[in-house]
């Protein structure tokens, strides 16, 4: 168990370098770790913990718009691979390759290991960076006519990506997501699938993780490799970089074509299917904890926190513990009606100094302390994380006060998030002021753009910035892009982002 006490005040201020505090608090509250092999990660019980909940929760959604969980293996042959040609060359740079299948001990190292030459394999297999391949080779022996149409199917799985440049949750060599597969009958099918699949993860980040997000299509260059349109939802954390939290990809009929995967029409014709990808990641770990966290450690909506509520028992004797106990569990009968998990951190081997930094740094909602004074006055006093109130409060009633304090919270911390995020949506039409929005402000920037990767790329390069995304319902307003001076029809958000 690691020691709690004073950890928040050892944390790097989010003023001086927010990269540092957040891997910093990312490991301090037992969410991560690094491991043995470079750029992968350690997902400890607590921060699993959130994961289960965000798993849970997506599940439940996935499977009330019609979709079913398989699973499909991790290792695609290359030959695979490389048949649908854009998602081969988009992925290529960042694949694992398995080439052999055995060891067997170093005659020049004794006690070492070494490949064994002789276990080639006769063709090399790819470590999963994205299962589409994989999954449209089988799906070519599942579809044979429109009556086996749609195929709605979830996959919770890990994938590897080799990335370089790594951080725990946002950004890791191996990472564990869900990916959406489905194949449709018609254009329009598979369109609205890819739509309503954005759609479902917007409702689940603001709902269920208190983020506002803006929902758009990627521009051509940021598009996922192989689709025709890549939908997303865009964030903004709090040091004023965005974060795409998720993508829904219609993919037309690119992966039927290189799988060949037909299917007789209700009018007796063969049609290559229309598909759709999408997914989310623990990526979502780290928004959740750049948007809502400060300098004392983690804040947990409270639809994710792993317990809503902690009790602490402040006592002196084994007796005044005895009595503390008897009003903990009472509370904890009161509580458990109403669906709201609590914990009663009754150990003996830590102070509740120790106690209140610990759940303050990982961002336990509610927190209950009672003492002997409480005892005698039938009251218990009652923390909250979001804005480090407290209050005495009397145990009647505590069961309804908790409840609606939890809903408090979760609508506060999203109030909260948005108005930051609408501060920082800044309107302009200049170039100049486009660089120094960007440096003095950040957050997402509203320019028009003649709408040419040239000019994408040539901000991109002065700049750092992308665009992050075509807001959907995007205003039809005439304009001139703000690097080129072209005509413009609409604005884009431009921003630094993860």
């Amino acid at each position: 168990m690691p020691k709690y006490n004073n950890m928040a005040k050892n944390l790097t201020k989010r003023s001086e370098d927010y990269s540092k505090w957040y891997n910093e608090l990312v490991v301090k509250a037992d969410l991560a770790e690094n491991s043995a092999v470079r750029g992968c990660m350690i997902i400890k019980p607590y921060g699993y913990a959130i994961w289960e909940k965000m798993q849970s929760e997506l599940d439940r959604m996935f499977k009330s718009t019609g979709h079913q969980n398989a699973y499909f293996p991790l290792f695609v042959p290359k030959s695979l691979f490389e048949a649908e040609e854009k998602n081969a060359e988009g992925f290529a740079k960042e694949c694992a390759v398995v080439t052999h299948y055995r060891l067997e001990n170093d005659p020049n190292s004794p006690g070492k290991l070494r490949v064994d030459p002789k276990s080639k394999l006769e063709e090399e297999l790819v470590v999963r960076p994205t299962s589409e391949a994989v999954i449209w080779n089988a799906f070519k022996g599942w579809i044979q006519s429109y009556r086996d149409l749609p195929i709605l199917i979830n996959q919770w799985a890990n994938v590897v990506r080799w990335e370089m440049r790594t951080r725990l949750f946002l950004r890791t060599a191996e990472f564990l997501w869900q990916e959406g597969h489905t194949a449709h009958a018609t254009k329009e099918e598979a369109l609205k699938e890819a739509i309503q699949m954005n759609q479902v993860y917007a409702d689940f980040v603001e709902k269920f993780m208190a983020i506002p997000v803006v929902q758009g299509i990627k521009t051509e260059s940021e598009r996922f490799a192989g689709a025709e349109e890549t939908y997303c939802i865009e964030a903004l954390m709090q040091d004023g970089k965005a974060l795409q939290a998720g993508t829904s990809h219609f993919l037309g009929q690119n992966f039927a074509n290189a799988f060949d995967v037909k299917f007789m029409t209700k009018k007796g014709t063969q049609d290559h299917v229309w598909a759709t990808s999408w997914g989310v990641s623990t990526r979502l770990m780290g928004a959740l904890v750049m948007t809502h966290s400060d300098d004392q450690g983690l804040v947990l909506p409270p639809n994710l926190a792993p317990y809503q509520v902690v009790i602490v028992p402040i006592y002196k004797s084994e007796e005044q513990l005895i009595s503390i106990s008897k009003v903990a569990n009472k509370i904890l009968e009161l509580l458990k009606p109403k669906s709201i998990t609590v914990k009663f951190d009754n150990r003996t081997t830590q102070r509740p100094g120790a106690k209140f930094a610990q759940h303050e740094l990982q961002g336990v909602p509610l927190r209950i302390a009672i003492g002997p004074n409480d005892l005698k006055n039938n009251t218990v006093e009652l923390a909250r994380r979001d804005n480090l109130t407290k209050e005495v409060v009397p145990i009647d009633g505590l069961d309804l006060k908790i409840q609606s304090l939890l809903i408090q919270i979760q609508n506060s911390l999203y109030e909260k998030a948005l108005i930051f995020r609408d501060k920082h949506i800044t309107e302009v039409s200049d170039f100049e002021d486009f660089k120094t929005t960007l440096e003095t402000k950040g957050g997402f920037i509203s320019a028009h753009w003649d709408g040419t990767s040239a000019t994408e790329e040539k901000i991109k390069k002065i700049t750092k910035a992308t665009i992050r995304c075509i807001p959907i319902g995007n205003e039809v307003k005439q304009g001139n892009c703000v690097y080129s001076g072209a005509p413009s029809k609409f604005r884009v958000l431009f921003a630094k982002a993860y």
